[in-house]
């Protein structure tokens, strides 16, 4: 069962939530309200597994709720749902679930928390990659990977339990790394959008990824971000 709390400042998109995540299956709401700061209450005394939230909100944000959230590192997701486009790169910097424009269709917000569902079922991506060493063939967990460097002719693949260097493509392993979980995010990087902790603009048109749990970082072109802002939030 997925528990839900939603928060928006507005009582008519607050009923539109309620009405739509009520009829969902396998969903509960613990909680509705059109105070972010009884939100807050609500989520440090109640478990939660979702938090749908409108942005921009007197007081306290439903982005300041995020960063709550993510700061204490609480298994909470969350969805914002909001008229303000302008917040999209901070949220995933945030790791938030979806972001969601009004005006949207029930469809859009059923989708979203479906995906959610199915995510929570199975959170771990399944499988595992063969590597070519020279005489050697490493056998790494997918979930372990954090992002993959291609340099000169080598390739670099950064893992929870550290690198290992193969001369296979990225391309080779592009196509070994089908999960939504990995995406090609630069023509010499692939990533892992569940490490990711933050974006910071390098360029115009790129920006250098960090990641949870190492000090490498890799590159995302200003067209992958906008890419997973259309397709993954």
């Amino acid at each position: 069962m997925l528990k839900v709390g939603l928060v928006d400042d507005r009582e008519i998109d607050l009923d539109k939530m309620r009405v739509i995540i009520e009829n969902i299956p396998e969903v509960e709401i613990i909680f509705a309200t059109t105070s972010a700061e009884e939100a807050y209450k609500q989520i440090k005394k109640e478990e939660i597994n979702l938090l749908i939230a409108d942005i921009e909100m007197p007081k306290l944000s439903g982005y300041e709720l995020a960063d709550i959230i993510h700061s204490h590192a609480l298994n909470i997701s969350v969805i914002f749902v909001t008229a303000n486009s302008g917040y999209a790169v901070h949220a995933f910097e945030l790791q938030v679930h979806d972001y969601i424009m009004k005006p949207y269709t029930k469809e859009r917000l059923i989708q979203s928390v479906e995906r959610l569902k199915e995510k929570t079922r199975g959170s771990d991506i399944a499988g595992r990659l063969y590597i070519k060493q020279k005489s050697d063939i490493h056998i790494i967990q997918k979930k372990d990977i954090i992002f993959i460097e291609r340099t000169g002719r080598s390739t670099t693949i950064y893992t929870k339990s550290g690198a290992i260097k193969t001369y296979q493509t990225l391309n080779e392993l592009e196509g070994e790394l089908r999960e939504r979980d990995f995406l090609r995010s630069h023509r010499s990087f692939i990533i892992n959008i569940h490490y990711v902790k933050n974006f910071s603009l390098y360029a115009k048109n790129s920006y250098v990824v960090t990641f949870e749990g190492i000090k490498e970082k890799a590159m995302i072109t200003k067209e992958k971000v906008d890419y997973l802002q259309k397709h993954y939030f």
